[in-house]
């Protein structure tokens, strides 16, 4: 298919199924000589508990200044209830194109699972994802989490509430950076019945990544279309302000003109680039950060070395000393009150909740 056919045709695909649906189209654009991919790897024992790696060919370009390349594991949206590692592989391709070892996990959705299930698995992940850096040239000590949506939220609740890294003998200061795309971080009231199943009243306030911020996270690169009806862009503006407000120097933010809540991500793929540089812009920020982890951790050991224990998990698979501390938890309703809308007509894996704002 000639390439503005294809760039034609995956715009057309994004205005009119929200995302997902287009992936097919994105993923046909991809060139498989940058990158050689391992499919179906288990982290857990659960179905959904498996990840795809994407690992740089040879002639891809070096990342940061070391022999071992960063990690990058990547977390797809879906409003918590749906969604396919394997049709983000455009997301997988573009990283490693860029020389970054690329993790992309599947976790339980609703309704196997509810807050903190995804989240737990997330941790599990990332932790999986240390242990076999080295299995695919990746370098434990630079290790940056990136989502998309509902995938945003779950990185942005690792980089903030220490106790779901601490359950996998991990801590912030093993994350090198965090790539946030169209996340929800401070959306409550919630006005959705299934929503409100999800995130169940007593640990509520404990969903809300804003509510975590101590001046202790990880550097930030924030990103937002400027066009997105389906999560609210004020999302990353109040999450950053609190960032700032803090302590957190290190963060980064970009609005995105004529950018909406797929295309955010979207443009990650080769024939949508051209509409926003959010690849570029994110590679940037894993690149001048891994540099500075280099520069910090030259000569000592990587912190992947050192062997830990599993951490307590109940029947479903849930932290269990966490869960016991959120139920404690009351809801409280955030001041502000943040827009998760409705999704674009026929998208069958970005079904966001019906708010009734911003649509």
């Amino acid at each position: 298919m000639p390439r503005r056919l294809l760039t034609l045709t995956a715009t057309l695909a994004l205005a009119a199924l929200g995302g997902c649906s287009a992936a097919g189209v994105l993923n046909a654009a991809v060139s498989h000589k940058q990158f050689r991919a391992e499919n179906g790897l288990a982290y857990g024992n659960a179905p959904r508990q498996k990840l795809d790696v994407y690992v740089p060919a040879a002639g891809a370009p070096p990342a940061a200044s070391s022999h071992r390349r960063p990690i990058v594991v990547f977390f797809y949206g879906g409003s918590w209830q749906n969604g396919s590692r394997s049709n983000y592989l455009f997301v997988g391709a573009a990283l490693a194109s860029r020389g970054f070892v690329a993790v992309l996990p599947d976790y339980r959705t609703w309704p196997d699972t509810a807050f903190p299930g995804f989240v737990d698995d997330a941790a599990t992940a990332v932790r999986w994802a240390r242990d076999h850096a080295a299995e695919f040239g990746g370098d434990p000590s630079r290790i940056f989490l990136m989502g998309h949506s509902a995938g945003a939220h779950i990185v942005m609740l690792l980089a903030t509430d220490g106790r779901y890294l601490a359950a996998q003998q991990m801590s912030k200061t093993d994350i090198s950076g965090v790539i946030g795309l169209a996340g929800p971080y401070d959306f409550l009231p919630l006005h959705d019945a299934t929503l409100e199943e999800i995130f169940p009243r007593a640990l509520r306030a404990a969903s809300q990544p804003i509510n975590f911020v101590t001046g202790d996270e990880p550097p930030m690169f924030l990103a937002a279309g400027e066009r997105d009806t389906t999560v609210d862009p004020g999302n990353t503006d109040r999450l950053a302000a609190k960032l700032r407000a803090s302590g957190d120097a290190d963060v980064e933010v970009k609005h995105y003109p004529r950018v909406g809540h797929a295309l955010l991500v979207g443009a990650f793929a080769g024939p949508l680039r051209g509409f926003a540089p959010v690849l570029d812009d994110a590679s940037a920020f894993i690149d001048a950060q891994a540099n500075n982890e280099a520069r910090r951790s030259r000569g000592g050991a990587a912190r992947g070395d050192a062997q830990s224990s599993p951490a307590s998990f109940d029947a479903q698979g849930n932290v269990y000393q966490l869960r016991r501390q959120r139920a404690k938890a009351t809801a409280a309703p955030g001041d502000n009150a943040a827009s998760i809308g409705a999704p674009a007509t026929g998208s069958d894996c970005e079904k966001q909740s019906n708010r009734g704002v911003n649509e």
